[in-house]
C-alpha cells in the first residue's frame, strides 16, 4: 500500500471511499474497525456519495484500516479508495461520527 517507513511512525491520512458506501453502515463500521485499531479521527457522509475519513496513527495501524476501507461492512461494495497524506495531529484524540458535508 502506502510503505509507510516505520511500522510504529504516526501517520495521517485523509481518505475518500467511492461506491455503494452510504446506507450500508460503513461510517459506523469503520468507527468499530478504527477503535479497535486505536486510531484516532472522524469519518463523515459527502452528499457526492462518497465517505471521508481522517485517519491518524501508528503506520501499521493505519495500513490494516486502510485494507479494511478496500471492503467495508458486507453490504458495502467499494469502488475506489483515494488518500492523501497529511501532518498528524496531536490533538486528535478517539474516533467520531462526523455530520455530513
Amino acid at each position: 500500500m502506502h510503505g509507510f517507513a516505520r511500522a510504529d511512525a504516526m501517520v495521517a491520512l485523509r481518505v475518500i471511499v467511492r461506491g455503494r458506501v452510504q446506507g450500508v453502515g460503513y461510517r459506523f463500521a469503520m468507527i468499530e474497525a478504527a477503535k479497535q485499531l486505536r486510531i484516532a479521527g472522524w469519518v463523515r457522509n459527502r452528499r457526492d456519495g462518497t465517505v471521508e475519513a481522517l485517519v491518524q496513527g501508528e503506520a501499521d495501524a493505519v495500513e490494516h484500516l486502510l485494507a479494511w476501507c478496500h471492503s467495508g461492512p458486507p453490504s458495502a461494495r467499494v469502488t475506489a479508495l483515494a488518500t492523501v497524506a497529511l501532518p498528524p495531529d496531536p490533538a486528535i484524540d478517539g474516533f467520531v461520527h462526523r455530520p455530513t458535508e
